[in-house]
C-alpha cells in the first residue's frame, strides 16, 4: 500500500453524483495523506443552496460561482504545494476543465455508483440539503469522463476504506 510519503502532493477533486459517497471518501483520503480538505458543498452561495433545499435544480448560471469559488481553492492549494482534497460533482466536462485550470497537478477521483445504490444510499442519508428528489437531474446533466481527462475512476459500491485503497494505489 502507498504510504504518504511516497505520495506527490496534487489536488484531488472526489467527484460523482449526490450519494456517490464523495465526502466520506474524501475524509478518508484527508486521513491517509494529510492534505488539506474541503467540502465543496460548503462553498455553495445561500440561494443555492436555498434551491437545492426547495428540491430546484441547479442550472448552469447557479453553478458559476460556485465553480469559481472551487476554482479557487484549487489553484490557492497549487501555488501553497500542499496538495488538497475537493469534494465537487463536477457533473459536466466543461465544469471538470474550468477546476483544473490546466494544472497538471490537478486529478478528479469519480466516484462511479450503480444507480440502485445511490437511490438507497440518498434514502438513508439525513442532514443534508440536497434532496434525493434531484438525483434524476443530476444523473441526466452528468457527463462520465472521458480518457483524455485527469481521472482516477473508482467503482464506488463496497465500503469507504476500500474506495480509499483504490484510490490509493492509483495514485
Amino acid at each position: 500500500m502507498s504510504g504518504t510519503k511516497t505520495v506527490r502532493p496534487r489536488v484531488l477533486i472526489v467527484m460523482g453524483v449526490s450519494g456517490s459517497g464523495k465526502t466520506s471518501v474524501a475524509v478518508g483520503l484527508r486521513e491517509r495523506l494529510g492534505w488539506p480538505y474541503q467540502e465543496g458543498d460548503e462553498l455553495h452561495p445561500k440561494e443555492n443552496v436555498a434551491k437545492m433545499r426547495a428540491g430546484i435544480p441547479l442550472d448552469d448560471e447557479d453553478r458559476k460561482p460556485w465553480l469559481a469559488t472551487c476554482a479557487r481553492w484549487i489553484r490557492e492549494r497549487h501555488e501553497a504545494g500542499t496538495g488538497g482534497i475537493l469534494t465537487c460533482s463536477a457533473l459536466k466536462r466543461r465544469y471538470r476543465d474550468e477546476l483544473q485550470q490546466g494544472l497538471d497537478d490537478v486529478v478528479f477521483v469519480y466516484l462511479r455508483v450503480p444507480e440502485d445504490l445511490l437511490r438507497q444510499r440518498l434514502a438513508k442519508r439525513t442532514g443534508h440539503y440536497m434532496p434525493s428528489s434531484l438525483l434524476p437531474t443530476q444523473l441526466r446533466d452528468f457527463e462520465v469522463p472521458q480518457p483524455d481527462e485527469q481521472v482516477i475512476t473508482v467503482t464506488s459500491h463496497e465500503g469507504v476504506a476500500e474506495t480509499v485503497d483504490a484510490v490509493m494505489e492509483c495514485l
